[in-house]
């Protein structure tokens, strides 16, 4: 177990030099996103907004290895957009025997505002794990997505980090 940790805070700190950051799913996340999809990161990490889409509007960009349909939401203060970058579709069950690669199958670009229409409109809570209907998944999936705003390099690149063959 030492000799894998250690292995694993070596790889750690690779990625860190590379984006500058710690190399935490967030900061990875939010550095992927920025390099492929053209945002601008705020120079300081920032609990509320992470950056700028190409168009303006402020973006939260969220990493889960597992899409689960939920997404972590700040009511107050947050975002314009939501940009969230997932693995593959999963039920949220036990973590026992199980892995959480760090794998990009699928981006969604959520509405923030009809996001907490949708969650006040149900009653649901708003904040860490939110449950966000299957519908709205579908309705926001950018990538991959054929017919939507990203081009084909742009496609290319997520594909790199996708565990699909």
């Amino acid at each position: 177990m030492a000799k894998l940790i250690g292995a694993r805070n070596s790889i750690d700190a690779a990625l860190a030099a590379c984006i500058r950051r710690p190399a935490t799913t967030g900061h990875l996340g939010d550095w992927i996103a920025a390099r492929i999809l053209g945002i601008a990161l705020e120079p300081q990490a920032n609990a509320s907004i992470d950056g700028r889409l190409p168009d303006g509007r402020t973006v939260t960009i969220r990493w889960y290895p597992k899409r689960e349909n939920i997404l972590d939401l700040k009511e107050e203060g947050g975002p314009e957009v939501y940009l969230v970058l997932t693995g593959p579709k999963s039920a949220p069950d036990s973590s026992v025997g199980t892995t959480r690669p760090l794998v990009i199958d699928a981006v969604y670009l959520f509405e923030a505002k009809d996001l907490m229409d949708d969650l006040r409109a149900r009653g649901r809570r708003i904040g860490t794990a939110s449950s966000v209907r299957e519908e709205l998944w579908e309705a926001a999936e950018i990538y991959p997505r054929p017919h939507s705003a990203l081009n084909d390099d742009q496609r290319e690149l997520l594909a790199l980090f996708s565990h699909r063959p």
